[in-house]
């Protein structure tokens, strides 16, 4: 079942748990997200984002995922994550995307609540939803990442700043700044867990949590518990899926046809171990009508 951010993650705030957004760049990790979000039960989120459109092209994958989100059995945000452009995000509007979040966070405060409120304007007549950044979750690459370890509240999402953002965008979900970082961790991730208990007691809208390969249980328990609803994962599943093939060919695997089962089952093993740390299992049950 297609639908878009408000129909998972407004229960998911209400009932205090996480549901997590799998990005995914062709059909053998669609099949282990969606494979195992059908198993469990479990709303999910499921999508692309646009660092990732070279190893799979926007149109490529709309036509495979939109198909297999409106068949599912549960509820299936179809959703465009980090968004750099306005062109790009269109693009996926059009293609049939119900959720986009455009990444507006490098532009200062005034530029970033422009571009995305024109965007949610244009978004919810298409029956869609817009996440937006504030702060910034910066890579495990970048230079800011790294200085954030001596400073990181300079990155960091300001409360009260969040509260007008939100206001003035009318953004559906809100990803902020807390101490994480895309990729691969090259040190033990700090969360500034009181900061997202401030800001989800300040703001109305779901909050999202960017970055949360590599953290630990208690790490996405704790978080959740203080207010995150959505959490971002594609480096858990990448990696396992990458893995699973490089296990085949050790095994003497060497054609794509015997190596394609193993990746699917890999991501589906990842996702359902998140998926039971979120607690979102049997929640299509319980928290939806489908």
């Amino acid at each position: 079942m297609l639908v878009n951010l408000n129909d998972v993650l407004l229960p998911a705030k209400k009932n205090g748990y996480g549901v997590g957004l799998f990005n995914t760049v062709n059909l053998e990790l669609a099949r282990g997200v969606l494979k195992t979000a059908e198993e469990l039960k479990s709303p999910v989120i499921i999508g692309t984002a646009e660092v990732l459109l070279p190893c799979g092209p926007l149109e490529d994958l709309a036509g495979l995922l939109v198909p297999m989100a409106k068949k599912a059995s549960v509820p299936v945000v179809l959703h465009y994550d980090h968004g750099l452009t306005f062109e790009k995000c269109m693009e996926a509007l059009k293609l049939g995307f119900t959720s986009v979040m455009y990444d507006c966070s490098t532009d200062n405060y005034e530029e970033n609540l422009r571009k995305v409120h024109e965007l949610v304007r244009i978004a919810h007549c298409f029956g869609a939803t817009v996440e937006a950044e504030l702060g910034h979750v910066g890579d495990n690459e970048e230079p800011a990442a790294h200085k954030g370890m001596n400073a990181p509240e300079a990155y960091y999402t300001d409360p009260a700043q969040a509260k007008d953002f939100v206001k003035n965008t009318q953004a559906d979900a809100l990803a902020i700044a807390v101490g994480t970082a895309h990729g691969a961790y090259k040190w033990k991730p700090k969360l500034d867990f009181d900061r997202i208990k401030t800001i989800a007691d300040m703001v109305e809208v779901p909050l999202v949590l960017h970055g949360g390969s590599g953290l630990s249980e208690e790490d996405f328990r704790r978080s959740i518990a203080c207010g995150i609803s959505k959490v971002n994962i594609f480096t858990d599943i990448n990696v396992a899926a990458g893995k699973a093939a490089v296990r085949a060919i050790k095994e003497g695997k060497t054609c794509l046809t015997d190596m394609i089962p193993c990746q699917v089952e890999a991501a589906a093993e990842a996702v359902k171990a998140k998926i039971r740390v979120f607690g979102s299992e049997y929640k299509a049950l319980t928290d939806m009508s489908i």
